[in-house]
């Protein structure tokens, strides 16, 4: 059997990241669980902690909805909501307040034309293609011999890697603006503020876990085209 046949290169690239990436999602999870059950002092919901947020920027065009699930909140600009999970919502834990104060930052950003998330806006549509189609393309590009096919599927591939690195500045500063917020209005006391900011580290690391995996598999893409033609 050719040697090309054993991946050499996602053996050396790729699972030692996807490794470092799992053990970073059971420390998010295992955070989340800790602080999701210490109460904070003044009883503060999830939903209640966002809407400050809100207030502290002068949104007036963005409502807290709930939805259903674990660890599923998000902000949806095309909709103006800010969607909080079952234990966020209405939840008054160390971990909801965190949470929802993070993604009423989104919000914020979104209010004040934040130029790192216009950019990702950009080159959403070129990543969800990329998503898609790269692997695919790459495959058949290989089958065929058809190297012009290869570097397509690797370029927008690499569009992938352009957005998760995009998505690293937008993720900490919203988590920036929402320990801001929680201190000048005192939401959590000093020691809850420490919790809170662990559980979006945490969660922040997953972002750069998932751009290391990328930048992995970018670079066994490509390291395995160049091979093989040499």
């Amino acid at each position: 059997m050719p040697y090309y046949y054993f991946d050499y290169y996602y053996v050396v690239l790729v699972l030692p990241v996807i490794i470092a990436s799992l053990i970073v999602h059971a420390r998010l999870k295992s955070t989340y669980s800790k602080f999701s059950k210490v109460g904070n002092a003044r009883g503060i919901t999830g939903a209640q902690a966002a809407q400050t947020v809100l207030d502290y920027y002068g949104i007036k065009d963005v409502q807290v909805v709930h939805t259903s699930g674990k660890l599923t909140d998000h902000y949806d600009p095309t909709k103006k909501i800010i969607a909080l999970s079952d234990g966020v919502f209405g939840g008054s834990s160390i971990a909801a307040v965190g949470i929802a104060c993070h993604e009423a930052g989104h919000a914020a950003q979104h209010a004040q034309s934040y130029a790192p998330i216009k950019i990702r806006n950009m080159v959403l549509p070129v990543c969800n293609i990329g998503q898609t189609l790269s692997i695919p393309l790459v495959i058949a590009g290989f089958l065929m011999g058809f190297e012009p096919l290869v570097w397509i599927g690797i370029g927008f591939f690499s569009f992938v890697v352009v957005f998760q690195l995009i998505t690293l500045p937008v993720e900490f500063n919203a988590s920036n603006r929402a320990i801001s917020v929680i201190e000048s209005n005192g939401l959590l006391t000093f020691e809850e503020k420490l919790g809170a900011t662990k559980v979006l580290k945490a969660a922040a690391m997953t972002y750069v876990a998932a751009l290391a995996v990328s930048v992995a598999n970018l670079l066994r893409l490509i390291l395995r085209f160049t091979g093989r033609r040499r």
